[in-house]
């Protein structure tokens, strides 16, 4: 796409997180998160849509911990990696309007994306799939940067409520759920991610079995640590499992690191 033609997209996107509204696109219980409708032009989030991978190819590393996580996600080292038809929209994400604008919104500066893509890329989950309520790692080896912004972009048309699939966001025990927000397409869901920040999808999803619950995620960082009232653990962990007792996979609160 031409430069100025994704720029100006970029911009339009953009400025929907700038005005969103409070209660309305923007909340703050039981964390700030943002939830934008239409983010990309309907004929931009159809390329997106079109060019998004099969669940039966072969891109995807596949998860399957029976109790936690069963899912599909790509494994991208660098923008290379992203398929032709989805880098725009990646490069939209990642460019300096969105940064900005996601920090006016969470209040959090300096936010940087992530070039390595640790995490981040596509997510496929079908039907059984699941993703138990966890709280995401907080450290990023490569930069050495503190992780504070999830963004999730959903492309499922034709979504429907008996599918299942919707993002659970629980209060700061992580044990009462207090709102679920469906993977509608072309929506955009932004939220701050800390060691209250309770998510996920634990019910086993009922998807037609040729459909996928699809979509693009993304993580910002700081330079800075996060304020002292979104730590549990300092030291770097994994992301934490409700299931595994507030562990990570192998069972351990924290994590060696580079």
């Amino acid at each position: 796409m031409r430069q100025q033609s994704l720029k100006k997209i970029a911009l339009e996107a953009t400025e929907k997180i700038d005005k969103a509204k409070i209660d309305v696109e923007f909340f703050t219980e039981p964390f700030k998160h943002a939830v934008i409708d239409d983010f990309f032009p309907i004929d931009f989030a159809a390329t997106l849509l079109s060019e998004f991978p099969s669940p039966f190819s072969n891109v995807w590393e596949r998860t399957h911990d029976e109790d936690i996580e069963i899912k599909l996600r790509t494994h991208w080292a660098s923008e290379f990696d992203v398929p032709e038809g989805i880098i725009d929209a990646i490069r939209v994400m990642n460019s300096s309007y969105m940064l900005k604008a996601m920090s006016g919104l969470f209040e959090i500066p300096k936010l940087m994306p992530d070039p390595y893509f640790t995490g981040g890329g596509l997510n496929a989950t079908v039907r059984n799939g699941l993703l138990d309520v966890h709280v995401d790692g907080n450290y990023h080896d490569a930069s050495g940067l503190n992780r504070r912004i999830n963004a999730i972009l959903y492309l499922n048309p034709g979504w429907q409520e008996g599918w299942g699939g919707e993002i659970g966001f629980y209060d700061a025990t992580g044990e009462n759920l207090v709102k679920k927000i469906p993977p509608i397409h072309n929506r955009l869901v932004i939220f701050d991610t800390n060691d209250y920040s309770y998510h996920g999808l634990p019910d086993p999803l009922n998807f037609p079995e040729n459909r996928a619950r699809q979509s693009i995620i993304l993580y910002y960082y700081t330079k800075d640590p996060r304020p002292a009232s979104q730590i549990q653990i300092s030291d770097p962990h994994s992301a934490l499992w409700k299931k595994r007792n507030w562990t990570d996979k192998k069972g351990n609160k924290t994590r060696d690191y580079q």
